[in-house]
């Protein structure tokens, strides 16, 4: 088997199982979100602990401790991706997640705006008129929910953050999920040591049932990721944010399919317009590799030319 073949497999294996997700937390009911965040703090940093221990891959930490910059921006990310975990997690165990989906399509058009907002780069017009479509379906969905869809653009908000300070922390991607929770860590430890001295920790009243799933999070969080890494070494860019909206698509069919979420008439308009957003950006980010590849290409031919 190829090794893009392989990547491919291990793409899709990750958008999958992040796909599934609203599956899995109903089945945590009726632990609050609160909980179930902190749970999967201290579980996915058990488990992440397990992997680098098992690949024997130790030698980042120390210089991590003596890079002051990365040691700044390492709570930022924890942060972000706590507020991220726990809004999806109420997102979906609240009964909205055709609105967590929609957090997660409006995402590349958030990064898009950062790119413009904070790293001061120029938008080509179909990222512009992306924006644009994006903007309009989010003034539709307001009107359609009667308030801003505020689950939607929290997750949307709060991953783009956390996609920009992890393009600037530039670590590895187990290496810097465990740098976070270990962050988080003790924190969310004190507050499942709390509830369980006040007698109203799910984990101890609910049963071994509910305490294995509780305890499963770790490994639901970081068997995708690992896929995912495997993916990313092994695919292009351009494969890799194809990918990337394979887990909505699938959050978006379980929330109208599986959990008959209402989808009135004015949701479907905003819903498209967004999907038309990121059609737009699709066939761009496209054409622009293309070019660069035609602009490489022309480039090894006239150096080639010139060598002769």
């Amino acid at each position: 088997m190829s090794e893009r073949r392989r990547g491919l497999i291990y793409g899709l294996s990750a958008y999958l199982l992040w796909g599934l997700f609203p599956l899995y937390f109903p089945l945590l009911d009726p632990t609050p979100p609160v909980e179930i965040l902190a749970h999967r703090i201290v579980w996915s940093l058990v488990v992440l602990l397990l992997v680098i221990a098992i690949t024997r891959r130790w030698s980042w930490i120390r210089p991590l401790l003596r890079d002051r910059r990365r040691m700044v921006l390492l709570p930022a990310a924890a942060v972000t991706i706590a507020i991220n975990w726990g809004v999806y997690i109420y997102g979906v165990n609240s009964g909205q997640v055709v609105q967590t989906s929609l957090g997660y399509f409006i995402n590349p058009l958030v990064s898009v705006l950062f790119g413009v907002l904070l790293l001061k780069e120029r938008l080509r017009r179909p990222q512009w008129a992306a924006v644009g479509l994006g903007s309009i379906a989010v003034v539709v969905l307001t009107v359609d929910y009667g308030g801003l869809p505020w689950i939607a653009l929290t997750l949307a908000v709060s991953f783009g953050t956390y996609g920009l300070v992890k393009k600037t922390l530039n670590m590895g991607a187990v290496e810097s999920l465990s740098a976070e929770t270990a962050i988080l860590a003790p924190v969310a430890a004190l507050y499942l040591v709390f509830l369980a001295s006040t007698g109203s920790s799910a984990f101890v009243t609910e049963g071994p049932r509910m305490a294995a799933l509780l305890a499963s999070l770790g490994v639901i969080t970081v068997v995708p990721l690992l896929f995912f890494g495997a993916s990313a070494t092994r695919l292009p860019l351009t494969w890799i944010g194809l990918l990337q909206y394979t887990a909505p698509v699938l959050q978006f069919l379980i929330g109208v399919y599986v959990y008959n979420e209402p989808m009135p008439a004015s949701r479907w308009i905003g819903f498209a317009l967004v999907w038309s957003a990121l059609v737009v950006l699709a066939i761009d980010s496209l054409v622009a590799v293309r070019r660069g590849r035609a602009r490489v290409d022309l480039e090894i031919d006239e150096a080639a030319q010139e060598a002769r």
